[in-house]
């Protein structure tokens, strides 16, 4: 669409995918009308992203399961990261959190952490990180880190804003945040279900 970018992060799949998306939304863009038969998850990353259910600043995490369907709109711009077609297509439960209000659980080791939602196939969460903190993740189940801003530190690379890692089925993972600290968002437990939608 006029005004509508994407970057390709993953995709499985052809015309109807299960991918992963930086999308990006000009000031007065808008997108058809359109519902999403494997689901829809994403989290604003800059701007205000809008559809029927309102208005989405920076830090808005939401998912909107299978069937469900909205028209989305940025009247003053608005850059996301999406994930599609990844639900179990029984799943029904709507999910929508402003990390700037979420009930952030109390600082340990360094650590702040923001439970987003979990169930039995997946947990996704927020966290921010204070500089130098070191980190280790159980990757035993996937992982996938996205870092909202600040940067880190992991198996010799260093991950700055808008960075994404994903980690495969099996792996472990170590990172150490950089000198002004690293507010991510983390996803476990999904690779485990990784089917490609039906064409």
């Amino acid at each position: 669409m006029p005004g509508v970018d994407r970057k390709m992060l993953d995709r499985i799949g052809e015309e109807v995918a299960r991918a992963t998306t930086i999308v990006r939304f000009a000031p007065g863009s808008a997108f058809s009308a359109h519902t999403h038969d494997g689901g829809e998850e994403y989290l604003v990353i800059d701007g205000t992203f809008q559809d029927e259910g309102g208005d989405f600043p920076a830090g808005f995490y939401v998912r909107n399961p299978p069937t469900s369907s909205h028209t989305p709109a940025a009247q003053d711009g608005a850059t996301i990261l999406v994930k599609l077609y990844q639900f179990d297509l029984a799943d029904r439960t709507q999910v929508q959190v402003d990390s700037a209000k979420g009930d952030w659980l109390d600082a340990k080791d360094g650590v702040s952490r923001l439970p987003l939602h979990a169930d039995m196939r997946e947990t996704v969460a927020m966290e921010r990180w204070d500089a130098g903190t070191a980190r280790t993740l159980d990757a035993s189940d996937g992982l996938e880190i996205f870092v909202i801003d600040g940067s880190l530190n992991e198996g010799g690379d260093t991950l700055f804003r808008w960075d994404w890692l994903r980690l495969p089925v099996g792996a472990r993972f170590e990172a150490t945040a950089g000198a002004h600290g690293a507010r991510v968002w983390i996803k476990t437990g999904h690779l485990n279900h990784v089917t490609e939608p039906a064409a």
